[in-house]
C-alpha cells in the first residue's frame, strides 16, 4: 500500500470530493441540502403512514378507516394551507407576533433562493411536514365520535391562527425568539399546541359512549407497534433535521433522541409490570412516543447524560399524566394526546435549562424564566384560539356524529367502507 504525505492525501481528498460540497460563506451546501431533503421525507413518513397506523391500531375495528382518512386528508390540506398562507405567517417579517401575508402563495419564492445553506424551497418543505403532523396529532384525542368535515375546517383554521403564529414567535424570529427561548424541534410549537388544543377539543366534544368501562381494547396492537416504529425512525429526521445542517449537532440530536426514546420505553414497561404484572406492547409503544416528545425541544442542546434523564422524566411524567387525565379525571382524550404530547413537550421545555448543563454533555443553553414564559404564552393562546374555533363550529356545523352513527362506527357511517371485508 502506497504511503502519502499529508499534503498529497489532502489533495487527493479534495479532488475526490464534489465541488458543491465545499460551500462558500452564505452559499449553498450540498451536504446540508441532501440531509434536509432526507429529513423532510422522514418527517412526512411519520404522518404517512406512521401516525395513521399508530392511531388506527389503537381504536376499535369499526373506526379504523376513519382514523386513517383523517390523517391522510389533513396531510393534503395542511400542505396547501402552508403554501397559501401558513409559511408567510410563520416566517414572514411583519412583526414579532405575526409574520404577515406578504408571501401568499409563495409568490416571492425563487428557484435559487436560499435559507442559510440550503434552498428555501427545501427549508419550507421541511417546515411543511411539521405543519402536516401537528394537527394530525390532535386526531388521536377525538377519534370514534367526531364528524369528518368539521375536523378539516378546524385543522385549516387552527393552522392559520394557532400553529403558524406560534411557529413565528419561536422559529420565525418573533418575540419569544428575541427573548432567547430554546425549542429545538417543537416541544411548544408542535407538541404543546397540539396537546392543549386536543384537551380543549375533547372537553367540548364529550366522551365516547361507554367510556371508560365499556370500550374494547385496541384492536390491532401489532399495527400500533409498526406505526410507533415508523415514528421512532422518522423522528431522526424530525430532530436531526432541525439542526438544518449535516454536522455534529445533527448527529448529537439523533443520538439523544434515540437514547430518550429507549429509556422511556423501558420506564413504561417497568410501570406496567409493577401495576398490572403484564407489560403490554401498546404500553411500550406509548412510552416510546413519550420519550420522543419529551426530548424534542432539547435535542439540540443536551448530551447523552441529559438524554438519559429526560427520557426517564418523560416516561414517568407521561405515564402519570395518562393515569390522571383518563383514569382519575375521566377525560376522554382517547389516545392520550395531551398526556403524552402536551405533557411531554412542556416537560422537555422546562427541563431543558437544567439538563443542557456542560457536566451532562450539553451546551448550557436555556433560561428557565424564559422557557416558562414561553410555555404559559403558548398554552394560553392555544387554549383560547382553539376554544373560539371549536365554539364557532359547534354552533354551525356541529362537532359530533349522531348516537346511531357512533354505534355503527365511523368507517361505515362517515366513509361508507370498512377496513375488514
Amino acid at each position: 500500500m502506497k504511503k502519502y504525505t499529508k499534503a498529497g492525501l489532502g489533495l487527493l481528498m479534495a479532488l475526490a470530493t464534489p465541488a458543491m460540497a465545499f460551500a462558500e460563506d452564505g452559499g449553498l451546501n450540498s451536504g446540508d441540502t441532501a440531509w434536509i431533503l432526507t429529513a423532510t421525507a422522514l418527517v412526512l413518513f411519520m404522518s404517512l403512514p406512521g401516525l395513521a397506523l399508530f392511531y388506527g391500531g389503537l381504536v376499535r375495528a369499526k373506526n379504523y378507516v376513519s382514523v386513517l382518512m383523517k390523517v391522510y386528508a389533513i396531510a393534503a390540506l395542511a400542505s396547501i394551507i402552508w403554501v397559501v398562507a401558513g409559511y408567510s405567517i410563520a416566517f414572514g417579517g411583519a412583526n414579532g407576533w405575526w409574520g404577515g401575508l406578504d408571501n401568499l402563495f409563495l409568490k416571492d419564492l425563487g428557484r435559487d433562493a436560499l435559507s442559510g445553506s440550503i434552498p428555501e424551497s427545501v427549508f419550507l418543505s421541511f417546515q411543511m411536514t411539521f405543519a402536516v403532523i401537528t394537527p394530525a396529532l390532535i386526531v388521536g384525542a377525538f377519534v370514534e365520535r367526531v364528524k369528518f368535515f368539521p375536523v378539516l375546517i378546524f385543522s385549516a383554521l387552527w393552522l392559520l391562527f394557532v400553529y403558524a403564529p406560534v411557529c413565528h414567535w419561536i422559529w420565525g424570529g418573533g418575540w419569544l425568539a428575541e427573548k432567547g427561548l430554546v425549542d429545538f424541534a417543537g416541544g411548544l410549537v408542535v407538541h404543546a399546541t397540539a396537546g392543549i388544543s386536543a384537551l380543549i377539543y375533547v372537553i367540548m366534544l364529550g366522551k365516547r359512549k361507554g367510556f371508560p368501562n365499556d370500550l374494547e381494547v385496541p384492536h390491532r396492537p401489532a399495527i400500533v407497534m409498526i406505526g410507533a416504529s415508523m415514528l421512532w425512525v422518522g423522528w431522526f429526521g424530525f430532530n436531526g433535521g432541525s439542526q438544518l445542517a449535516a454536522d455534529g449537532g445533527a448527529g448529537m440530536a439523533l443520538l439523544v433522541t434515540h437514547i430518550s426514546a429507549s429509556v422511556a420505553t423501558l420506564v413504561w414497561i417497568a410501570f406496567e409490570a409493577m401495576s398490572n404484572r403484564k407489560p403490554t406492547l401498546v404500553g411500550a409503544a406509548t412510552g416510546t412516543i413519550a420519550g420522543l416528545a419529551t426530548v424534542t425541544p432539547a435535542a439540540g442542546v443536551i448530551g447523552p447524560g441529559g438524554a438519559l434523564l429526560i427520557g426517564l422524566a418523560g416516561g414517568i411524567g407521561c405515564y402519570l399524566a395518562v393515569n390522571l387525565i383518563r383514569v382519575r379525571l375521566k377525560i376522554d382524550d382517547s389516545l392520550d394526546v395531551f398526556a403524552v404530547h402536551g405533557v411531554g413537550g412542556i416537560l422537555g421545555i422546562l427541563l431543558l435549562p437544567f439538563l443542557s448543563a456542560a457536566a451532562l454533555g450539553g451546551t448550557g443553553d436555556g433560561d428557565f424564566v424564559v422557557q416558562l414564559t414561553g410555555t404559559l404564552a403558548v398554552v394560553a393562546w392555544s387554549a383560547i384560539a382553539s376554544f373560539v374555533i371549536l365554539l364557532a363550529l359547534k354552533v354551525t356545523t356541529g362537532l359530533r356524529v349522531s348516537d346511531e352513527d357512533e354505534d355503527v362506527g365511523l368507517d361505515i357511517s362517515q366513509h361508507g367502507e370498512s377496513a375488514y371485508n
